[in-house]
């Protein structure tokens, strides 16, 4: 790969460096008990990187190549997790679903996601990895995340009260078993739709099949399905009110849980642990495998892509409830059909985001994360 450092100096850096980070996360941690969440989010980050797995670019080879093989394997990744998922969610307690409504919302927001998501090369949990394995697009687009994520929490409360679907709850509807067979067959279903009869590769399915093992691991360490924008968010979040400004009478943040999260430790918020374990991850991983990417240029344009990019994915993921990790992944292994609408509307988006790719420098068929 073209601007990648397998020198050992590269990868001993890199190491120190990833090594460093953790020992100093888990020295911050305000509770022991959130050390498996971080363990699991370390482990998801390197396996990004030792498969070299990633969501953006199937929506590329679809809407430019017309081939669906990739973006068809990827629901393999909310296949395996819901069978994790739905039982554990349904039948013990303490642990919960990610389930939101169906509206004007969501539909906007992932459109505004599929975006963002073409011009910053990368989507939420992408970003992330791209960035721990030093990624410059994704070191401009990271803050520009955060930062949309926070106008996105602004413009959320208002969206939500434009008329819209309600929540399609497979669980409550059917119960966990039938909202999982169900689920099943709907992820199977829109797979061959955008298959079309081709078949997707035997190591995409692989790598797509472990990744959604380990979100389910995440689920069992954490109590919630994996979510990567909320984290960011409260990232962008805590630098707002560093400046002086006061989110606390928003609507968004004066619900109990985002103002004890915007109040409280930044890693005491499950998704903004495991963000940072993601990061860490796959820097260590990146290092290890000789996979760092700071070497790679992007110019004045790549940068205002990756800006760009970067605060319309917070935008869009706030409005529509997480990006292809906590809103499809998520909703989808949760038995809510927000998950498969997100998807759907996250297409269109895409397609715009190709078309305004070369105005920042980059090509349609750029390998993305």
């Amino acid at each position: 790969m073209s601007g990648t450092l397998p020198q050992p100096a590269g990868r001993i850096g890199g190491l120190a460096l990833g090594g460093t980070g953790i020992a100093a996360t888990l020295a911050l941690l305000p509770d022991l008990h959130l050390v498996p969440v971080f363990v699991a989010a370390l482990v998801l980050g390197a396996a990004f990187v030792a498969l070299d797995y990633g969501f953006t670019g199937g929506f590329r080879a679809l809407l430019i190549e017309g081939d669906g093989r990739m973006l068809g394997a990827t629901f393999i990744v909310p296949g395996v997790a819901a069978l994790i998922v739905i039982p554990v969610a349904g039948f013990v307690e303490g642990y919960g679903r990610l389930i939101a409504p169906i509206g004007p919302p969501l539909v906007l927001g992932a459109m505004v996601f599929g975006i963002g998501m073409q011009l910053a090369n990368g989507c939420g949990s992408g970003t992330l990895v791209a960035a721990g394995q030093g990624s410059r697009r994704m070191m401009v687009a990271l803050p520009f995340f955060c930062l949309g994520g926070v106008i996105g929490s602004l413009l959320l409360p208002p969206a939500l009260r434009l008329p819209g679907l309600g929540e399609g709850d497979l669980v409550r509807w059917f119960g966990p078993w039938p909202a999982l067979a169900a689920m099943l067959a709907l992820l199977l279903a829109f797979a061959l739709v955008i298959l079309r009869g081709a078949r997707p590769r035997r190591e995409s399915l692989r790598a797509g099949a472990i990744i959604g093992a380990l979100a389910g691991v995440l689920l069992l360490a954490s109590g919630m399905p994996w979510g990567v924008t909320m984290g960011l968010t409260l990232w962008g979040a805590k630098a707002v009110q560093a400046l002086g400004v006061d989110l606390g009478g928003f609507p968004f943040w004066a619900h109990d849980w985002t103002r004890e999260a915007l109040a409280g430790p930044l890693l005491a918020l499950h998704s903004s642990l495991s963000d940072v374990g993601l990061l860490l991850g796959a820097l260590v991983a990146a290092a290890a495998l000789g996979r760092l990417r700071h070497g790679v240029r992007i110019g004045l344009r790549g940068a205002l892509g990756a800006a760009l990019g970067g605060l319309l994915m917070g935008v869009g993921a706030r409005l529509s409830f997480g990006c292809n990790v906590g809103a499809f992944l998520g909703g989808a292994s949760s038995g809510s059909l927000h998950g498969l609408v997100w998807i759907a509307a996250a297409i269109p988006g895409c397609w715009i985001g190709i078309r305004m790719r070369p105005w920042f420098g980059l090509s349609g068929a750029e390998p993305g994360r």
